[in-house]
């Protein structure tokens, strides 16, 4: 029997410009930190990222999604 693995989602926005994404893209800063719409501090490493980036920055509202021993799962803009 294989056990159900329980999902937690957060949204959050987050705005950086294209510069100060630039730290995070060479590797002298690696952890993103938000703050949640509910309030809990979320931690995940920079390079779930890099994808949403672009000549601007990366501006939107995300949608993580994490296991019960917190492991990133997902990470999506939502429009």
């Amino acid at each position: 029997m294989m056990a159900t693995t329980s999902r937690r989602q957060y949204y959050f926005r987050l705005q950086i410009s294209q510069q100060q994404f630039l730290r995070y893209y060479q590797g002298s800063a690696n952890t993103i930190q938000v703050m949640s719409e509910c309030g809990k501090r979320l931690h995940f490493p920079a390079i779930r990222l890099r994808s949403f980036l672009t000549h601007t920055g990366i501006n939107g509202r995300f949608l993580l999604t994490i296991d019960n021993n917190n492991r990133f799962i997902d990470l999506r803009r939502i429009s």
